[in-house]
């Protein structure tokens, strides 16, 4: 299946940009940006009054609460990319595999996921696209 990683040059570019386009968009409508940002609420403070052992309790536990909202994190970020808002998240990996959006059930996601998987492991791809989410415009 075609992919970024093994598309025309002509191709690449125009491509790049209808993904920039819908990625964009994915990003507000799921809201995974801000998703990812909540903290724990509740977490304990480190204040400079604390002995050593409080300190390390203290830290102990806000390390405990942090990976605890990282996993409740993750969990609304696949609750709103895959059941909230699952076409958004078909065309992106329709336009990354050169689909259009309303073909998007005229292939497998066994074909997806191998398309994005091997574009993913195309470290100029990647490089690319790393390199553009640094630029500021």
């Amino acid at each position: 299946m075609k992919n970024l990683a093994n598309c025309k040059p002509s191709e690449f570019l125009f491509q790049t940009n209808r993904l920039r386009k819908t990625a964009e968009r994915f990003l507000t409508v799921t809201d995974i940006m801000n998703i990812r940002k909540r903290l724990p609420a509740g977490m304990p403070e480190l204040t400079a009054d604390l002995s050593v052992d409080e300190t390390e309790a203290v830290k102990k536990k806000r390390k405990e609460m942090v990976s605890a909202q990282v996993r409740k994190n993750l969990g609304a970020i696949f609750d709103a990319i895959l059941e909230e808002h699952p076409a958004e998240t078909l065309e992106l990996l329709a336009l990354c595999c050169f689909v259009e959006p309303t073909n998007v059930d005229d292939h497998t996601m066994s074909e997806y996921l191998g398309a994005i998987l091997d574009m993913a492991e195309d470290e100029n791809v990647m490089r690319f696209f790393t390199l553009l989410t640094h630029l500021e415009v």
